[in-house]
């Protein structure tokens, strides 16, 4: 049975120009949206892991020609998913979406009850701040002041001078995402200093493939050592579980749901601490992800907040906590 696949590339707009240390400034991001049989999903790929929208068409339409089975069995259509393209998890968290947005649809009932979550144990999410001045970026802190958690983007010569500056207008506690900026004993030093400033964590402080300079940060850090880049696919887990503290799912990056919790149980059978992530999306991929953090320590779901032409509502903030929908499937609306 060959299934058509309906796929839409949206251009999300940012509120702010938006940096990390490794890349350039971007004001807008592209996303593209997915419909299988009434179920609707979205994948918002990035270069860093060798996807663009190019590459998610291209694949959405080797899989429309693959698509067979009983939809329902989910786990059994992945895995043919999977055997047909190595790779490409960006178009293949699409699919995986869009599925269980399906299957909720057909049974009623939100995501977070298909795993029996309790939806009262949703986390805060953190509010991302990304690299600019630092007194830009004290400013952004500024403005963010509805939200209780910061996640600060370094990766520069500036890093103390801006948690400096941040900690002249704000007191909340901060995360710090170095982007594989820094070289391990670089991250030694700097995270000493950190320290000092009320951080929380570090995620990818070193480059991905730098095990080892992961462990020896982690030997010498005085603050939990998360790994983002470093960690894709729940095989990443067993070869890392020794060299941080935590590990960052983002749905984007790892396939899909069914993926995400995979790495969720294994992370916890190494003893992690588990975040969950996102690219820069809409509150259709964001509310995927947010069903799943009743099991995580950590959630950085904050992509949608940084948009200005959301296509969709979905999750929701209560003092910062993330408040999921009650309705079936993944639960959002379109806004037009």
């Amino acid at each position: 049975m060959t299934v058509h696949i309906t796929s839409k590339i949206t251009k999300l707009q940012l509120h702010h120009p938006f940096k990390i240390s490794r890349r350039e400034t971007d004001t807008y991001r592209e996303v593209i949206s997915v419909e299988i049989d009434g179920g609707v999903g979205e994948t918002a790929p990035a270069k860093f892991y060798g996807e663009t929208v190019q590459t998610v068409t291209a694949a959405l339409e080797t899989f429309s020609s693959k698509l067979d089975g009983n939809f329902d069995e989910i786990q059994d259509v992945m895995e043919g998913i999977e055997s047909t393209i190595d790779g490409n998890y960006a178009a293949k968290s699409a699919i995986d979406m869009t599925l269980h947005d399906r299957l909720g649809k057909k049974l009623g009932v939100p995501l977070y009850k298909f795993w029996g979550l309790n939806p009262q144990k949703t986390p805060c999410t953190s509010f991302t701040i990304g690299l600019d001045e630092p007194a830009v970026m004290a400013e952004k802190a500024r403005q963010a002041e509805v939200y209780p958690i910061l996640k600060v983007k370094l990766g520069t010569d500036r890093d103390i001078e801006v948690l400096q500056a941040l900690r002249k207008v704000t007191d909340k506690p901060i995360y710090v995402d170095a982007n594989t900026a820094w070289t391990p004993k670089e991250a030694v030093q700097k995270i000493h200093q950190l320290a000092k400033y009320g951080v929380v964590l570090i995620e990818q402080p070193t480059q991905p493939d730098d095990i080892a300079g992961l462990k020896y940060v982690r030997e010498h850090s005085e603050l939990p050592i998360i790994a983002d880049e470093s960690v894709k696919r729940a095989s990443d887990i067993p070869a890392l579980a020794e060299a941080v503290d935590g590990i960052n799912i983002k749905l984007v990056k790892c396939g899909g749901i069914l993926e995400a919790l995979r790495m969720i149980h294994v992370a916890r059978a190494h003893g992690l601490l588990v975040m969950l992530g996102c690219m820069i999306e809409s509150s259709l991929g964001i509310t995927a992800a947010a069903h799943l953090t009743p099991l995580v320590d950590y959630a950085d779901l904050d992509g949608n907040l940084l948009i200005s032409n959301d296509p969709y509502t979905g999750v929701t903030l209560e003092n910062g906590k993330l408040i999921l929908p009650n309705r079936p499937g993944i639960g959002v609306l379109t806004t037009t």
